[in-house]
């Protein structure tokens, strides 16, 4: 369990409370070790902070946490929950408001969706196909690159689709916030992000 909790996402918020990245578990407790930033907490409306050592004292409590969403890393000596969230408690910049152009970013535009059969598919079944052809002069870019299963990918070869007899589902683009918050915030584990992601930090760059 411990392996797999240190790779859920955790949201980083700046001095000002506003979203900033997304990190990793192990990224976070390198954080929080180094008392660089502190654990936020939402319960009932109120924001409640913790350094590490008091965040692993709270872990210890058995009803400090309701529900079924909480993931444990364990040690040798002590077990301590995976925060949702973190706080940098000198970083006060501003997010930037651009997408990362890369294949999670990617996969997210398309929600695991083949483009050419329109059948959701797991990550390691799909790859990018570019829709103009490379060997026709087609670019990596947001608007030529989409999510293709095998089949489809196989089938399209080196032509455009309409010379494979396919058509695209949606016309790929550059979306204009960040797609991977949107697979994350519809997740009941990370639902206390909601408290801090309104539509104008969507696009907050992962890191």
């Amino acid at each position: 369990m411990s392996a797999v909790a240190l790779e859920s996402s955790v949201l980083v918020l700046n001095k000002s409370y506003m979203a900033v990245h997304i990190v990793n578990a192990k990224r976070a407790f390198c954080l929080l070790v180094k008392r660089l930033a502190e654990v936020i907490s939402v319960q009932e409306q109120q924001y409640l902070s913790y350094d590490f050592e008091s965040w692993k004292d709270l872990s210890a409590l058995k009803d400090g946490f309701p529900g079924d969403e909480d993931e444990v890393v364990k040690t040798i000596s002590f077990e301590i929950r995976v925060p949702r969230i973190i706080r940098l408690v000198r970083y006060d910049k501003y997010p930037k408001h651009n997408v990362r152009f890369n294949r999670r970013n990617v996969f997210a535009r398309d929600g695991n969706r083949c483009q050419y059969c329109g059948k959701r598919f797991s990550t390691s079944e799909l790859s990018l196909d570019h829709v103009l052809p490379r060997s026709l002069g087609g670019r990596s870019t947001w608007e030529n690159l989409v999510c293709s299963c095998t089949q489809c990918n196989a089938r399209k070869g080196g032509r455009i689709p309409a010379a494979a007899g396919m058509r695209l589902v949606r016309k790929p683009s550059r979306p204009r916030r960040n797609p991977a918050f949107r697979v994350s915030i519809g997740s009941k584990k990370y639902h206390s992000w909601k408290h801090f992601l309104s539509n104008a930090y969507w696009d907050v760059e992962l890191t």
